[in-house]
């Protein structure tokens, strides 16, 4: 065998020639369009984008160059000429027809980057989402000898380049025309730029008109001088109507000179729900940049809408949303101290402005001051709580009663609370969003106050023994009771309270609620689950009626004779106390209801009509 032949195959080592990516333009378009942005009018937006930036390169170099953008919309076409820093023919070639590059890394300027509102180079292709060509004349601000350039570009990813006379632009800048794509010239109507332009660059800080009308209007609203305070206001919420669709019920200053921020936010003048996303308006450096910043303000504040201006937060790629870093999370708590400062300044001055508002956003302070001890101590003279003294502060409460009860639902208060009352025990009603961790946090605030959780036991507790001789006289009622509502999981308990009207009251706990959810589960399971389930059983006490030995009524059941009656009668009072208490009624409790009235119907039918001597016994 020749020895060449064996030889193993080296690798070559010739250079090998590297490829460019080849970009689908429609198909890079089609991306913008429906992934990238949310709606077409952010060509607007680039076109604003790109002359504002070209005059702040200028301007870096000729400080009293003019600074002047003009729009121009007519038949199905758009003229956007700026008195920028302009283009010569190579930078045509090297910026415009690069898909990423971005004129703000040329010519030194990245040093200076800060000061413009693009930062990811897309510029022109987001024209292509409503025109089939666009048409780019510039003379350079930097080349003044250097010839006006003319780009032109269609959809299908070509272009061409062209130098003009001298004539065909005499001063610096630079003018793009647009025509056009079928199916979008409602996008290029004279109306419909004007009131682009106007959203997205009303705050810019350069001269910019649509035909005469112009589009910025500065000082922005929170930064103009207003005659005195009441005229503050009432323009400030003007703006929020005009802004927002509603009128606040106070407006809160933002300014994080810091952070390069300033603003307002308006306060919801009606309550919303916490989960819900607030979302604010949000301008970078006068553009606007969003409508929807949802991640501005810590999520407390929801009952804040805001807009304002921000020289140092990044936005994401397609500019329609806040990037989340560092600096918006310093922002975030900056805002979110503002908020606080407002709130506290309310307490401290305008006790009447915080009841308006805490009559709506009680909600969005409670949230706050379960985390800020300072918050929970500005705010306890002011939030309410439902209690069985009525509604009332955690400070007024606290002041009346030396242990602070409280139950963590409602239908554990609802259950408790008028028995409690008539026992001179007082219950705050923590079962709403926030209001146990704020019992639970009083005493942090209020060295000394004594907090407890009112449960089953400690309600039974608090109700008067019956004399042990008349509970033995009444063996046998209770034993009838307690044998008719073993079927349901609940034991007859007795005791004398108030108020004597209430003839029972149905107590039990979050465990026994649990432990009867899970063998109405185990009834229905099939016979792998019942096992499971089975296996899950727990030793939490039943739930108790405890019957009123006070009430004339229960004192009449107590000495009737027959069992059978004794049973449907106390069947009764347990429905009776279950609706009372406002509990959702399991399908064996409405069995039982059911029973109970059929059987009370039955008896006092058959003692009418029958046995009318029973009639009187009845009564007993």
């Amino acid at each position: 065998m020749d020895s060449q032949t064996s030889k193993s195959p080296q690798p070559s080592q010739s250079p090998q020639q590297p490829h460019t990516f080849q970009v689908d333009l429609r198909g890079l378009v089609d991306l913008l369009s429906h992934h990238l942005y949310s709606s077409p009018k952010v060509y607007l937006r680039e076109l604003l984008q790109n002359a504002v930036d070209a005059i702040t390169a200028r301007r870096a170099e000729q400080p009293d160059a003019p600074a002047r953008v003009r729009l121009y919309a007519e038949g199905g076409a758009l003229r956007v000429e700026d008195t920028g820093v302009g283009l010569t023919e190579a930078d045509v070639h090297n910026l415009l027809a690069t898909i990423g590059r971005s004129s703000k890394r040329a010519e030194g300027l990245e040093a200076a980057r800060s000061e413009f509102l693009g930062q990811f180079g897309i510029g022109l292709l987001a024209c292509f989402v409503v025109a089939e060509r666009i048409r780019v004349v510039s003379r350079s601000a930097r080349t003044p000898d250097a010839a006006p350039v003319e780009w032109t570009a269609s959809d299908d990813g070509s272009y061409t380049v062209r130098t003009l006379p001298a004539q065909a632009r005499p001063e610096p800048g630079t003018t793009v025309h647009l025509v056009a794509r079928a199916g979008a010239g409602e996008w290029l109507t004279p109306e419909r730029v004007l009131t682009l332009a106007r959203d997205f660059g009303s705050l810019l800080p350069y001269d910019v008109r649509v035909g005469e009308e112009a589009v910025t209007d500065l000082p922005a609203p929170w930064d103009r001088p207003y005659p005195s305070p009441a005229n503050r206001r009432v323009a400030l919420a003007r703006h929020c109507h005009d802004l927002f669709g509603f009128t606040p019920l106070d407006t809160i200053e933002l300014s994080v000179p810091l952070a390069g921020i300033r603003g307002v936010a308006y306060v919801l003048p009606s309550a919303v729900s916490p989960a819900q996303r607030a979302t604010h308006r949000v301008h970078l450096k006068g553009m606007l940049l969003t409508e929807r910043a949802e991640q501005l303000l810590p999520d407390w504040a929801f009952f804040v809408r805001c807009v304002l201006d921000t020289d140092s937060l990044r936005p994401t790629a397609s500019r329609e949303a806040l990037y989340e870093d560092e600096t918006l999370a310093a922002v975030r708590e900056a805002l979110g101290e503002r908020i606080r400062s407002w709130l506290t300044g309310l307490a401290a001055g305008d006790p009447e402005r915080l009841g308006a508002f805490l009559s709506v956003h009680h909600l969005g302070v409670k949230s706050l001051a379960r985390h800020d001890t300072e918050m929970l101590r500005t705010m306890l003279p002011w939030l309410p709580f439902e209690t069985t003294d009525g509604r009332l502060s955690l400070e007024e409460f606290a002041q009346r009663h030396p242990v602070v009860h409280f139950t963590r639902t409602v239908e554990e208060y609802r259950q408790v609370a008028p028995i409690a009352s008539a026992q001179g025990v007082g219950v705050i009603n923590g079962g709403y969003t926030y209001d146990s961790e704020l019992v639970e946090a009083l005493p942090s605030v209020r060295p000394g106050t004594v907090v407890a959780e009112l449960d089953a036991d400690t309600v039974t507790a608090h109700l008067d023994a019956v004399d042990p001789a008349e509970e033995l006289a009444l063996s046998g009622f209770l034993a009838a009771a307690r044998a008719r509502l073993d079927a349901v999981q609940c034991d007859i308990v007795l005791r004398s309270f108030h108020p004597i009207s209430v003839p029972a009251l149905h107590l039990d706990d979050r465990r026994t609620r649990h432990e009867q959810a899970r063998a109405e589960a185990e009834e229905q399971a099939d016979d792998l689950w019942a096992g499971i389930l089975g296996s899950l059983r727990g030793g939490a006490p039943r739930a108790r009626l405890v019957l009123n030995h006070l009430n004339p009524l229960v004192r009449r059941i107590s000495s009737l004779g027959d069992a059978e009656l004794i049973g449907t009668a106390t069947e009764s009072l347990y429905g009776q106390a279950l609706l009372m208490a406002q509990r959702p009624l399991r399908p064996a409790d409405t069995a039982l209801l059911n029973r109970a009235f059929i059987g009370l119907l039955e008896w006092a039918t058959h003692g009418e009509s029958d046995t009318p001597g029973n009639s009187a016994g009845g009564g007993h």
